[in-house]
């Protein structure tokens, strides 16, 4: 059974500001995420990985990944970003 999908309004305007292309590659992965969260055989081409408590990150593009949490109630994606927008993120201590 897979878990609903929240995406925060942060995401979505980034999203929109991206080219055609890229942002179909993106809505495509959000929409393999949630029937594919914890079947590692299935998720494999999403690349999701785990970065912390709860906290996973997943591909969107070739360029760009996906932070997500798994809450008790959803999948939350909070942050679309590269991977050094990612790294950054990580080490300011937002998600401790």
């Amino acid at each position: 059974m897979s878990k609903p999908l929240s995406i925060d309004p942060a995401v979505l305007r980034r999203l929109q500001r991206l080219p055609k292309s890229e942002r179909i590659e993106c809505l495509l992965a959000l929409c393999e995420l949630p029937d594919s969260f914890g079947q590692p055989h299935v998720h494999g081409g999403l690349g999701i990985r785990k970065l912390g408590n709860k906290l996973f990150e997943c591909r969107a593009s070739v360029a760009l990944r996906f932070i997500f949490q798994n809450r008790p109630s959803d999948l939350f994606v909070s942050f679309l970003g590269n991977h050094d927008e990612i790294k950054a993120l990580l080490q300011s201590g937002k998600y401790r």
